[in-house]
């Protein structure tokens, strides 16, 4: 086990057309990774992801499986450029959509089987009542937030970082929220582009035929602790997978307080896999003095294998 090293996977938001590209050109193992979720899916997401159009690719329906797929295509490029396995994590972990990824690089689920997984994850959070929307309020701490929004039907949906927080709720609701959070001190409230109220009471409709899905799929032990978004808590028993993955969908991401679970399990870096740097940009923000690197085209690959010695 590599002392100090987290994994870290980027959720939806951080899809980009020409991600993954690069390095599935340099490297065979991220090149069959497209091959996989092609094969898996019936349709050539390599080419979406690669091509776009932007539009249809930050459709949930295809983010969801093309960051997935990105992700894991980063990771192989990365023990390929190193020419063999990375020093084990000492935890995983990944931001909502992110979170797949993390159990597919733990190897408890084929890469096959998951892109298939959020695809359906996708489908039914874009299908979900349209009434609802997403806010990114700026320069509040979670816990100022849950109270600001106290009894206006909004509920805090990521907790991101602190000054940095998403809520999640009824479209009808935001006017009077606002008024409340910038009333406590936020500097701005920004209405997110999403279909739904995502991470948020809203999506329990979805959450039996989400349920379903789960159940579907093979499970297999995991290789490394996964610090989970529900709870914040280190899960090291595949069985635990399905439930926590359903309750995700209608709960917040604890996303600082995963983070410093992820500390102090032991990690001092932090390797975001996958498509942008969002989430390095927050680690920072929560754990100072964390070292972060990214892996997302070759020139991110090799700083990421310096910082880790690897």
């Amino acid at each position: 086990m590599a002392p100090g090293v987290a994994w870290i996977f980027p959720g939806q938001g951080s899809q980009q057309v020409g991600m993954g590209k690069q390095l599935a050109e340099r490297y065979p193992s991220a090149q069959r990774a497209f091959d996989e979720a092609n094969a898996a899916l019936g349709f050539d997401l390599r080419a979406l992801c690669w091509e776009g159009p932007q539009a249809e690719l930050d459709l949930t329906a295809n983010a969801q499986p093309s960051i997935l797929t990105t992700s894991i295509a980063a990771l192989r490029a990365a023990e390929e450029a190193r020419g063999g396995a990375l020093p084990a994590p000492v935890a995983v972990a990944g931001h909502s959509l992110g979170e797949y990824s993390a159990i597919v690089a733990a190897g408890a689920l084929p890469l096959a089987d998951a892109v298939r997984l959020v695809r359906r994850r996708g489908e039914l959070m874009q299908a979900a009542d349209p009434s609802g929307g997403m806010a990114a309020v700026i320069g509040l701490d979670g816990e100022a937030v849950a109270h600001a929004i106290d009894r206006t039907g909004l509920v805090v949906a990521n907790d991101n970082a602190p000054g940095q927080v998403v809520v999640s709720g009824p479209l009808g609701a935001f006017d009077a929220a606002t008024v409340a959070l910038k009333s406590a001190g936020a500097k701005r409230v920004l209405p997110l582009r999403v279909s739904a109220a995502f991470h948020s009471p809203a999506m329990r409709a979805v959450a039996p035929d989400l349920a379903t899905a789960l159940r579907s799929v093979p499970w297999g032990p995991l290789r490394f602790p996964l610090v989970a978004n529900v709870d914040a808590d280190v899960h090291a028993d595949a069985r635990d997978l399905p439930a926590l993955l359903e309750r995700q969908v209608w709960s917040p991401v604890r996303w600082v307080e995963l983070t410093r679970r992820v500390r102090d399990l032991g990690a001092t870096t932090f390797i975001e896999i996958g498509p942008g740097s969002v989430l390095s940009g927050l680690v920072k923000r929560i754990v100072p003095d964390a070292l972060t690197a990214n892996v997302s085209d070759e020139e991110t690959l090799k700083q990421a294998l310096s910082t880790i010695g690897a």
